[in-house]
């Protein structure tokens, strides 16, 4: 097959896996994704997952794709804080939340962290609008808060919080303290409800 007509049916993809492949055309040589990655074609996001190396000047292509070759999960933690405005420093890792086990990869677009969380706290996430036909899963800035309390338990003191460095102009801009509220509720953890209103009384939420 030749690569031009493979790029013609897959470069809208963005993101595809090699099954899908196979689907598309069976007799398909499984080889011919490993020449194309030699060759700089390809790019390999994990293993049976690939796009194409003008996705790489694409904005906001790293967290789509966070979403896409580990599900199902979202953008939270820091760097849907960061995503949102509410922590100063630049996120090395991309982090997202999953039913599944926790995981790390890497490729050429970054780091990827999954931290695990219970079916039952898998919500409180926006689909945002990607490259028009495309949308990618990015926690609220609420549960992004949330996930954190849950998932880093050593955050237990003012001074533990205060060192998040919270934006507090954007935290009050932003955050709506009823959802978080709402959203602890569902979590059914009185720990996670107590490290909460320690942090709603940190940043006077």
């Amino acid at each position: 097959m030749l690569y031009q007509e493979f790029y013609k049916t897959w470069f809208k993809q963005a993101c595809f896996t090699s099954n899908q492949v196979y689907a598309w055309r069976p007799g398909f040589d499984k080889n011919n994704l490993g020449r194309w990655v030699k060759k700089g074609l390809l790019l390999r996001l994990r293993n049976g997952y690939y796009t194409f190396p003008e996705y790489l000047e694409e904005s906001n292509f790293a967290i789509y794709s966070a979403n896409r070759i580990y599900k199902p999960s979202y953008i939270s933690l820091h760097t849907a804080l960061a995503f949102h405005g509410l922590i100063p420093e630049s996120i090395v890792q991309i982090t997202s939340v999953t039913t599944l086990k926790t995981a790390n990869f890497q490729n050429q677009f970054g780091a990827f962290t999954y931290k695990t969380i219970k079916p039952q706290c898998f919500f409180g996430y926006d689909h945002l609008s990607f490259l028009k036909e495309r949308s990618l899963l990015m926690a609220k800035p609420e549960k992004a808060l949330l996930d954190l309390l849950y998932l880093y338990t050593f955050y237990q003191t003012e001074d533990d919080l205060k060192e998040l460095r919270l934006d507090e102009d954007v935290l009050h801009e932003i955050v709506k303290s009823d959802l978080l509220l709402f959203y602890v509720s569902k979590f059914n953890n009185k720990a996670l409800e107590k490290r909460l209103k320690i942090l709603i009384k940190t940043y006077n939420l």
